[in-house]
């Protein structure tokens, strides 16, 4: 069996439809006068960048741009960074804060209060993982 080989981008016809990058079964379609493309599902504005390669999303609300590239078939995210990689990050936290307090926890004060410690230290090391997985979910 052959590996798949990545396809090429492929430039971006202002004059034709294509489907919605956000995965919302949406259409893009071109916005009269502009290198610009609406979608009819989600009504988010996606521009052309110089290139005609790149596809970003115009929105005020992200802290960073996304981007996409047509291979011809489907869109491939062109910019991967940090974002789509705040679930091993935050996961990788939690491991790190559960090895090193819940050994402390554990040596504390037997009793009541040494209970308690261990499940806030729980609490700690899980509540922000699971913020950070239900943000990613989006």
């Amino acid at each position: 069996m052959l590996p798949v080989q990545p396809q090429k981008s492929q430039k971006i016809d202002l004059t034709q439809e294509y489907p919605c990058p956000c995965r919302r079964r949406g259409r893009l379609t071109p916005i009269a006068l502009t290198e610009a493309f609406g979608c009819n599902r989600c009504q988010q504005i996606f521009v052309v960048e110089e290139s005609g390669q790149v596809l970003e999303q115009l929105s005020g609300s992200y802290p960073y741009k996304k981007a996409w590239r047509w291979n011809g078939h489907q869109w491939n995210v062109a910019n991967p960074g940090l974002g789509d990689s705040y679930l091993p990050i935050a996961l990788g936290i939690t491991l790190m804060m559960l090895i090193i307090w819940l050994p402390l926890a554990l040596n504390a004060k037997s009793g009541s209060s040494g209970l308690v410690l261990i499940v806030g230290v729980l609490l700690l090391a899980v509540l922000p993982a699971l913020m950070v997985l239900l943000a990613y979910r989006r």
